[in-house]
């Protein structure tokens, strides 16, 4: 299994216990649909290794509390602190609609219902506390786009295009703006 074939679905933040029980922060709006999980993979020194799970609940609502087979104490758990979780692509449900992955829309075009054409999409930035498009513009500059419903109007999976309703003056203040000089 490679990384780019899986998402990522969390963080061990900290030891639960002594017996070698670990937190996860969940990166879902769902946290009860992976209790139960039979195994996760972890990102080690850049690649993707698998874990067994013996054991997982809930724990206070967003963090899942997870036992990993051969994880048998709390300085083995701690060593897994800070230790991404990721799971299998083809575990994913499809989404219809308007609703989307991140990951499924990168290299759709983003069409503007007023200005036609941005660009593609070449990146999505959801650490902000706004989520928004990273639209590559043909001129070679970037137009962010927050991902909001208001803005969104179809997503259309069958031509890979995503059309939008940007917000009025959005589009004009990032095409203004001078390219970055490039350093010699």
């Amino acid at each position: 299994m490679k990384m780019e074939d899986l998402y990522y679905l969390g963080k061990i933040v900290r030891p639960y216990g002594r017996k070698g029980e670990v937190l996860v922060k969940l990166d879902t709006d769902e946290p009860e649909l992976y209790e139960g999980l039979e195994s996760v993979f972890l990102e080690i020194k850049g690649q993707p290794v698998p874990f067994f799970i013996t054991d997982s609940r809930l724990h206070k609502s967003m963090l899942l509390r997870m036992a990993l087979e051969d994880v048998n104490s709390i300085e083995e758990a701690e060593e897994l602190v800070g230790r991404k979780l990721f799971l299998p692509l083809s575990t994913l449900p499809p989404l219809t609609g308007n609703k989307f992955y991140y990951h499924e829309i990168m290299g759709f075009e983003a069409v503007d219902r007023d200005h036609g054409s941005l660009g593609v999409i070449k990146d999505v930035n959801d650490a902000a506390a706004q989520p928004y498009f990273i639209i590559q513009h043909p001129s070679g500059k970037e137009i962010l786009v927050p991902i909001h419903d208001d803005f969104l109007l179809q997503v259309d999976r069958e031509n890979k295009k995503i059309h939008l309703r940007t917000p009025e003056g959005l589009v004009k203040l990032f095409l203004e703006q001078p390219l970055p000089k490039r350093g010699k």
